[in-house]
């Protein structure tokens, strides 16, 4: 007998909520920003539209169904099912947050601060969860399968991440490695640089974005859908023993990128989230590619 649908509703702490939990009483924290130039009021008022979202989403759920919350700091340890539907409440990073847990899941994208957010990956208001939730549970949900950036060391980690990875130095150090690309019989290249972006056509309206345009380049960046990624390396530094000839390129599926470490440790991260990074140690490689799974979004 099959298990009922369950709605986890994702969700994360609010700027408000961590004033609190840093200065104790709402009139510190009040104090604390008034000091600063802010007020308390516009925080407590984006704090208060987030939980009636999260209420209203929550009441939405099909009485037949069973419902759990989880906070974004407690996802790397929620185990998702596959009967669930994710219900992410918040910010378009949020998504991204609970991207690398899943499996397969429908992903269902509410706004809770609208004006605020450029609503790529939260395309929905709290108002249309009671249609959305039996909707995507169904089988014939329309949905986005967005393509996922993943990376693998040679000793079995592996990172899975929505927008990008990258890859360098914990600080402000010099990164060295050898690159080297799949299918190509061109020997590795010793390079020194700030890091190594691979991203995919989600990630290209950020951090990839940012790159790209910084250097002008001609690359045409992925769409979202498209199982291909973009990768740039950071500042690269020409030497004597050091090489700048791959600064940039296009992953298509089934070909990866591979890095491996010459320095005393470098660190592999996703979506900006550096709490969740690999270690990388001296003639460790990593390799990066296009995931086998994708986020699937819906419409």
């Amino acid at each position: 007998m099959s298990l009922a649908p369950r709605a986890v509703l994702v969700h994360r702490t609010t700027e408000y909520e961590e004033l609190l939990a840093r200065h104790g009483t709402h009139g510190q924290a009040a104090f604390f920003l008034a000091a600063r130039g802010r007020s308390v009021d516009a925080v407590r008022e984006r704090h208060e539209r987030a939980r009636r979202a999260l209420a209203e989403v929550a009441g939405a759920v099909p009485l037949t169904w069973r419902q759990t919350r989880v906070e974004r700091a407690d996802l790397d340890r929620f185990l998702f099912g596959p009967e669930d539907v994710v219900v992410v409440v918040g910010q378009d990073g949020l998504v991204a947050n609970a991207a690398k847990y899943l499996t397969g899941q429908p992903v269902i994208g509410i706004d809770a601060d609208p004006g605020r957010n450029p609503g790529v990956l939260v395309r929905h208001r709290p108002d249309r969860a009671r249609r959305l939730l039996p909707y995507a549970a169904g089988a014939g949900a329309a949905v986005d399968e967005l393509t996922m950036v993943e990376a693998v060391t040679d000793d079995a980690q592996r990172l899975l991440a929505l927008n990008e990875i990258y890859v360098g130095p914990p600080g402000h150090q010099t990164a060295r490695y050898s690159l080297a690309l799949d299918g190509t019989d061109v020997p590795p290249e010793a390079q020194a640089s700030s890091g190594v972006l691979v991203g995919t056509g989600t990630g290209a309206t950020g951090w990839l974005r940012s790159l790209w345009e910084q250097r002008s380049s001609t690359l045409a960046l992925p769409a979202p859908s498209d199982a291909r990624l973009a990768w740039f390396v950071r500042e690269a530094w020409p030497s004597p023993t050091t090489g700048t000839t791959r600064v940039e390129g296009l992953l298509e599926a089934g070909r990866g990128l591979r890095l491996t470490v010459e320095s005393d440790r470098l660190v592999a991260f996703g979506d900006g989230v550096e709490s969740d990074a690999l270690e990388l140690t001296w003639g460790q490689t990593i390799h990066l590619a296009v995931a086998g799974s994708r986020l699937r979004l819906v419409h």
